[in-house]
């Protein structure tokens, strides 16, 4: 096997989100066994100075900062007939990188992190190309395109074409993944395209340990605590609903209840929602075991929700008894060692037996910590690729 191209649409160190982590696993996986070299788009100022990561992990790194203004990336895509998506991340030196290193290297594989990223794969491929496409970006895209107004029909453009280029970027790949057995279902019935595998998220679990040392957060009543980046839609609208729609119910019986926010970039929209009794917006913390630790229960109440969430994998390692909306506990091989709950009623009920029940929680938490143990090591989990890329490689199934 000759060297690889990583194609990243965000530079995977740190891995302190969850496309990151993804990356960064699986870019370090690949690393142990072939020369790879890395490509990557970065949106935090702090990425563009971590280089090839830790321990040189990439044979060789070029990171870019993607600075196009969204109102950029929206007229060029609609006078181009193109994706939001794609024009977002399309620039001309990024290109011009990927035509110089596969010129310059013995390049035999490409794999390509994230949709966002096949628009820099040559117009007929030399090299063998695995596509992670992560999520179904295009059915995220249907779901906000439901109801009526302008914004809805972007929307729904946006999901038509994207699905367009993902259903053809896979008739050109050699293999396509997807983060769960649920999002390549849907895929495989959508496009109707064969070598569609699954390669699930995993977790550090030697990392996130309840009986690891970290900075520990003071107490202050019970506490409920969800995690993760606070600029995105479903986080913002699933923390939105919980303040609002839930807490309510909560408070009524647990008084000093809070709810923290724990993420970064948090929005003016989620900063706001610090006015409601009990709610902590932290914005980016350290390390947010802490915050995992000292909470009684976590939660993911998003109502959107692809592939498999890290937040509650993380959650769960940390022994924390997570109740989770059902399309947020969807991709997750759980064994009933989480709590379902979709409206309100079910959720605060569902987070209200846990607090009045101590050791019901605790035992929830073991229980969660010992699955994700047994089913969601990285090592485990990312085994899959090694025989997609140890495989013959097969005909090319059609031209470009």
């Amino acid at each position: 096997m000759g060297e690889i191209l990583f194609l990243a649409h965000r530079h995977p160190f740190p891995p302190n989100r969850g496309d990151k982590i993804r990356g960064y696993h699986i870019l370090r996986h690949l690393a142990r066994r072939h020369r790879v070299h890395l490509i990557a788009f970065a949106d935090d100022r702090r990425d563009l100075d971590q280089a090839r990561g830790p321990d040189d992990v990439a044979a060789s790194a070029q990171i870019f900062w993607r600075g196009k203004p969204r109102w950029r990336a929206a007229a060029e895509a609609l006078a181009l007939g193109r994706p939001v998506s794609l024009t977002a991340f399309h620039q001309h030196a990024v290109a011009r990188a990927v035509r110089s290193l596969l010129a310059d290297r013995p390049i035999e594989l490409i794999y390509v992190f994230s949709g966002q990223m096949a628009q820099y794969l040559p117009p007929t491929p030399a090299p063998r190309v695995i596509m992670d496409f992560v999520d179904m970006d295009s059915a995220k895209f249907d779901a906000y395109g439901a109801g009526h107004g302008a914004q809805a029909a972007m929307m729904r453009r946006e999901g038509r074409l994207l699905f367009a280029f993902e259903r053809d970027v896979a008739g050109r790949a050699e293999a396509s993944l997807f983060v769960s057995e649920a999002e390549a279902a849907l895929f495989r019935a959508r496009a109707g395209v064969g070598h569609v595998h699954a390669v699930e998220n995993g977790i550090d679990t030697d990392f996130f340990d309840p009986a690891a040392t970290f900075p520990t957060v003071d107490g202050q009543g019970p506490l409920v605590v969800f995690t993760g980046q606070m600029d995105y839609r479903p986080n913002i609208e699933a923390v939105s609903w919980f303040a609002r729609d839930v807490m309510p119910l909560l408070r009524h019986r647990h008084p000093d209840l809070r709810f923290a926010i724990v993420g970064r970039a948090p929005t003016e929209a989620v900063r706001a929602l610090e006015q409601l009794p009990g709610v902590v917006v932290t914005g980016e913390v350290a390390d947010v075991r802490g915050w995992l630790a000292a909470a009684q229960v976590a939660v993911a109440p998003l109502k959107l929700a692809r592939g498999v969430q890290n937040k509650v994998l993380e959650a769960m390692a940390m022994a924390r008894p997570v109740v989770a909306s059902p399309a947020a506990a969807e991709g997750i091989d759980h064994n009933g060692a989480l709590r379902v709950a979709a409206s309100p009623a079910e959720t605060s009920a569902a987070i209200g037996a846990l607090l009045d029940n101590p050791g019901e929680a605790a035992a929830l938490g073991s229980a969660a910590r010992a699955r994700v143990i047994a089913r969601y090591g990285w090592d485990a989990r990312l085994a899959p690729l090694d025989a997609l890329i140890d495989a013959p490689r097969p005909q090319q199934r059609h031209a470009a």
